[in-house]
C-alpha cells in the first residue's frame, strides 16, 4: 500500500516552488500526495527562516504537528529547507521528535532518504539545489498560474539578510531550461507565469553575460498559450533596467505592467549601512525612468523600518518618500536583528516598541495611498483571471493584472464563472487593499 504524505510549505514562491519539486520527486517514487495532515504517514514541513518572525513560524508548525505522531498514523515528521540549513545539527536537541532534518542542499534527495530509515537525522551538506526542466514537480497554485523560478541564491550580501548564507551564491539557470519548463508548463494549461528568484534582475550576470532578463522575456513571448508574465523581486538599480528592457515591457501586452522592486529604505546612510548598491537619487531617478516609460505601471515596493541607525529625521525623510511617490503595493516589515549578520553587530539598535509604532504610521500612509487609488477604478471595466471562490456564498475570487497572488490584493466578483476563466467585470466598490466588481461577460475559458 502506498504511503500518504503530507508537505506543509512555509515562507515566499521561491520556497513554494521548492516544495512543489519535494512533492514532484516523492510522487515519481510511489508516494501518494494528501492535504489532511491526519491521513499521512509522513509530514514534512518545508521551511523558511529568513528573519525570526519566518523562525517562530516554522517552530510552531513543528509542534502542531508533534501530537499526529504522538496519536495518529504519522511515523515520520520531516523537516526541510532553510530552518535546519541555517541552525544545523542544533535543532536535533532542541526538538527530538522530528526524525529528519534536511537542509535546501539535499531536499532533492528527500525520496532517497526516506528509503534509508532513520539512520541519519541531519541531512545539511552541499550547497542549495536548484532544479531544472526535467525535475518533476506537482503545482500547488491556483489554476491556471504557476512560478518559474530562474535562478537560485544570492550574492548581493546586504548586511540585514541570512540568505546568501543559507542559499549559496546566485545562480541562474540555463536559458533551453527555463525555455523547456515553460513550454511545458503552457501546454499544460498555465497561462500566468510568475519569474522568481532572489534577484531576477541579476538573471545571467553569473553566465557571462551571455543572457539576460530581457533576452529570457523575448524568448518567454515566443511561447503560445502564455497570457501573463510576471516579474518579481527585482534590483532597484538603473543598470538593471536598461531602456530596452522597460521598452519590452511597455510594448507587449503579455508583459503585466508591474514591477516589484524592494528599495528597503530611501535615506543614503541607512542604505549604506544596509550595504545595498544604490542610493536615494538612483532609486528615485529609476523609478521616474519607469514611470515615464511605463504610464501604466503597477509598482511594489519592501520597505524596513526600525533599521539600526534609523533615526526621527531618516524615518521622516522615508515616509515623505512613501507619501510622494505614491506605490501601488507596499510591504512594510519591521528590522529583525538576525544573529550572524553584519547588521546585528550595528550600534543604535531602535526599540521594539518605536519599531512597532514606525510600522503602523507608514502602513496607515499606504491604506490610504491604496484606497485613493483602487476608488479611482469604480466604474471601469476590465480583465479579471477568475481563481476560486469568494468568501460568501455566490461569490468569486479573482485578480488583475496589478495584482500578484499572496501578496497583492483580489477582486471578489458577483456573478458566474469557473476558477480558470478570463472575465469582464465592471468594478463597483473599492476597500483599502481589495475591489468589489460584477462579471458582465466571459472573455474565454
Amino acid at each position: 500500500m502506498q504511503e500518504k504524505v503530507c508537505l506543509i510549505s512555509l515562507g515566499c514562491p521561491k520556497n513554494l516552488v521548492d516544495s512543489e519539486v519535494i512533492l514532484g520527486l516523492l510522487s515519481k517514487e510511489g508516494y501518494s500526495i494528501t492535504t489532511q495532515p491526519e491521513r499521512a504517514e509522513i509530514l514534512i514541513v518545508n521551511t523558511c527562516s529568513f528573519i525570526q518572525e519566518a523562525t517562530q513560524e516554522a517552530i510552531e508548525t513543528i509542534l502542531q504537528l508533534i501530537p499526529y505522531k504522538r496519536e495518529g498514523r504519522c511515523r515520520l515528521l520531516v523537516v526541510s529547507g532553510c530552518f535546519p540549513q541555517r541552525y544545523g545539527r542544533l535543532l536535533e536537541k532542541e526538538l527530538p521528535e522530528v526524525d529528519l532534518f534536511v537542509g535546501t542542499g539535499s531536499f532533492h534527495k528527500i525520496p532517497q532518504i526516506l528509503k534509508k530509515g532513520k539512520r541519519g537525522k541531519s541531512y545539511l551538506s552541499g550547497r542549495t539545489f536548484l532544479y531544472n526542466d526535467r525535475t518533476p514537480r506537482i503545482l500547488s497554485t491556483p489554476s491556471p498560474t504557476a512560478y518559474l523560478k530562474i535562478a537560485e541564491g544570492c550574492s548581493k550580501a546586504c548586511t540585514f539578510c541570512t540568505v546568501p548564507r543559507i542559499r549559496g551564491p546566485y545562480r541562474s539557470r540555463p536559458l533551453s531550461s527555463i525555455l523547456r519548463e515553460a513550454e511545458r508548463l503552457a501546454s499544460e494549461g498555465i497561462q500566468e507565469l510568475i519569474l522568481i528568484a532572489q534577484d531576477t534582475t541579476a538573471y545571467g550576470e553569473d553566465l557571462g553575460g551571455k543572457v539576460s532578463l530581457q533576452k529570457l522575456l523575448r524568448e518567454l513571448l515566443r511561447i503560445h498559450g502564455l497570457r501573463w508574465i510576471r516579474l518579481l523581486y527585482g534590483y532597484p538599480k538603473g543598470v538593471y533596467f536598461p531602456n530596452e528592457l522597460l521598452e519590452l515591457i511597455a510594448k507587449e501586452d503579455r508583459i503585466c505592467s508591474y514591477l516589484d522592486l524592494p528599495i528597503q529604505h530611501i535615506d543614503d546612510e541607512i542604505l549604506k549601512r544596509m550595504g545595498r548598491r544604490t542610493r536615494s537619487e538612483e532609486i528615485r531617478n529609476l523609478l521616474k525612468r519607469i514611470r515615464e516609460f511605463i504610464p501604466s505601471i503597477t509598482l511594489r515596493t519592501s520597505i524596513i523600518v526600525g533599521f539600526p541607525g534609523e533615526s526621527n529625521a531618516r524615518f521622516e525623510s522615508l515616509l515623505e518618500f512613501v507619501k510622494e511617490t505614491q506605490f501601488d503595493h507596499l510591504g512594510v516589515f519591521k528590522y529583525s536583528q538576525e544573529e550572524g549578520t553584519p547588521a546585528s553587530r550595528l550600534p543604535d539598535q531602535i526599540p521594539e516598541k518605536l519599531k512597532e509604532e514606525r510600522f503602523r504610521v507608514l502602513m496607515e500612509v499606504q491604506r490610504d495611498i491604496s484606497l485613493k487609488k483602487y476608488q479611482k477604478r469604480i466604474g471601469e471595466r476590465i480583465k479579471v483571471l477568475v481563481e476560486g471562490e469568494g468568501p460568501q456564498i455566490g461569490t468569486l475570487r479573482g485578480r488583475l493584472e496589478s495584482q500578484a497572488p499572496e501578496i497583492d490584493g483580489v477582486v471578489f466578483l458577483k456573478g458566474k464563472a469557473k476558477p480558470g476563466d478570463w472575465v469582464e467585470a465592471q468594478i463597483l466598490e473599492a476597500l483599502p487593499y481589495d475591489l468589489i466588481g460584477e462579471i458582465e461577460r466571459i472573455l474565454s475559458h
